[in-house]
């Protein structure tokens, strides 16, 4: 938990856009030192400009989270600048859609590179960092979140990659929860969990690296895309406002961070099936409609 942001160092992956940048919003105005990292240059350069306008101290890497190599220089940069950082945001992701089946190698690995590895790099990379801070200050207080997916909770149909990496991101983050437990009481660790926010994530395959290109979308993965755009483009609740839950769950040492609570009812039934031995129920069951239409679309 951290309960003092002021003058603090914060590395935010994905900020860019969406929740990476509203986070790095919300960093200046507490008066900390902010790390931008984002794929996209253009991206990275107005949300570096806008934030070294606040009076921000900015440190601002265009690199591929999925990258080792890029993502253990930019740690090193870190820690010569500002020492351990107190805040670790493992934001940067990508959206895949289709049928599972229908996902090439060169679709995992671009989705499980990013949204898994980036998220893998950031732990093992700051981790030691923090802790060590920690052993040398009893009064020394940090914090990692991961943005995994309500995706990761639910396993919605037609998304099957993206489950995937977004599962993945829930048990490393709740083993990550458990771990620090063991060994110290300064440094905290949850899971952000939204659902569909308006943020650049459903236009993620602007920053596919060609080598990871394939041929032209399948059916399904157009009508996922279709789907997806549809209702993260219909979100009511901002990314701005979910940036703030973050900020709220590391004062509060909360865990389980969701964009929108009201959806629970479906983990709940889910976890229910589970328990039960029943088999999955749609994960869509208080929204009929969308699995309505998607079966309509794919029969079609």
């Amino acid at each position: 938990m951290i309960t003092n942001f002021k003058d603090k160092t914060a590395v935010l992956t994905g900020a860019g856009s969406g929740f990476g940048l509203e986070c790095a919003r919300i960093g200046a105005r507490l008066g900390m030192k902010l790390v931008l990292v984002d794929v996209q240059q253009d991206a990275l350069d107005q949300a570096s400009a806008e934030i070294k306008a606040t009076g921000a101290e900015v440190l601002s890497f265009r690199l591929d989270v999925s990258n080792a190599e890029q993502m253990e220089a930019m740690g090193r940069a870190v820690f010569e600048r500002f020492g351990a950082p107190h805040f670790v945001f493992n934001n940067a992701g990508v959206g895949s859609g289709g049928l599972i089946w229908e996902n090439t190698v060169k679709d995992w690995e671009w989705v499980l590179g990013v949204n898994v590895m980036g998220v893998v790099h950031g732990v093992r990379i700051f981790t030691p960092m923090m802790l060590a801070a920690a052993a040398k200050d009893p009064a020394w207080q940090g914090h990692i979140v991961n943005t995994a997916s309500m995706a990761g909770l639910l396993n919605p149909p037609n998304m099957g990659v993206y489950n995937v990496s977004k599962t993945a991101v829930v048990s490393l983050s709740e083993t990550l929860y458990q771990d620090l437990r063991l060994v110290s009481d300064q440094i905290g660790a949850s899971v952000l969990c939204p659902y569909f926010v308006p943020t650049g994530i459903s236009q993620s395959h602007r920053n596919r690296p060609t080598e990871l290109s394939t041929e032209k979308p399948t059916r399904s993965q157009r009508i996922g895309q279709a789907m997806t755009d549809k209702a993260v483009g219909a979100g009511k609740v901002t990314a701005a406002q979910v940036a703030q839950k973050v900020f709220d769950a590391m004062v509060a040492d909360q865990f389980y961070i969701y964009s929108h609570p009201q959806a629970l009812g479906n983990v709940q039934a889910r976890m229910e099936c589970i328990v039960q031995q029943k088999n999955p129920i749609d994960p869509f069951a208080d929204r009929p409609e969308i699995g309505r239409e998607l079966k309509a679309a794919l029969r079609a």
